[in-house]
């Protein structure tokens, strides 16, 4: 049983072909990297880094997913790994930050419902309208560009690749508290930016 199982291995390893990758999956890759890092240059050469990468660890390639899916999980290991760079050495101003009150004071101090002049109006999306989506998007990406760096990243990772919360404090090296601050910080100014460049 398992020498049938070590031959099918070796034909799943037999697919693996590098000379295709470009072809095949570069535009796939930058997508990925540049929805989740906003940065052209930075998710190009990401890409490029996952292609070097895949190409020294062929032999631990073991089958068990295709080569789209195992390029993906490389670069995803990548953009993790840019997310802490981003994210390290802003311990002390980082809860400095969090003390501070709000950018944005949308709620009421007293009974801590919206503000009327801060309640969320519709987006105006409800009925279909590609063009639309596509101009929200663009403006989308134009106010996530905006973040801090790990405010993006942990919205990301949570809103992106839907990761649990306690996996991305622990990559991150962030508090369970500070994660949710900055998820409630980050929601509020997408939604601040989105409504005065996009209503």
């Amino acid at each position: 049983m398992e020498t049938h199982r070590n031959q099918f291995v070796q034909l799943e390893k037999a697919i693996l072909n590098p000379q295709l990758w470009v072809k095949n999956y570069a535009d796939y890759l930058y997508n990925y990297a540049y929805t989740r890092l906003n940065d052209d240059e930075m998710a190009r050469d990401l890409v490029q880094e996952t292609f070097l990468a895949a190409l020294e660890k062929t032999e631990k390639f073991e089958g068990r997913s295709s080569e789209r899916t195992w390029l993906t999980a490389i670069l995803k290991n990548k953009v993790i790994d840019v997310y802490r760079k981003k994210s390290s050495g802003l311990g002390n101003s980082f809860e400095k930050t969090l003390s501070d009150t709000d950018q944005f004071e949308f709620f009421d101090s007293q009974n801590g419902h919206w503000k009327a002049e801060d309640q969320p109006k519709t987006f105006g999306l409800e009925e279909y309208d590609l063009l639309g989506k596509k101009e929200l998007s663009h403006i989308l990406q134009k106010c996530l560009k905006k973040l801090p760096g790990l405010w993006l990243a942990v919205f990301t990772m949570k809103h992106m690749d839907d990761l649990a919360s306690e996996t991305i404090c622990s990559q991150l090296n962030v508090t369970d508290s500070n994660f949710w601050v900055i998820m409630h910080r980050t929601k509020v100014n997408l939604r601040a930016c989105l409504q005065k460049n996009w209503l």
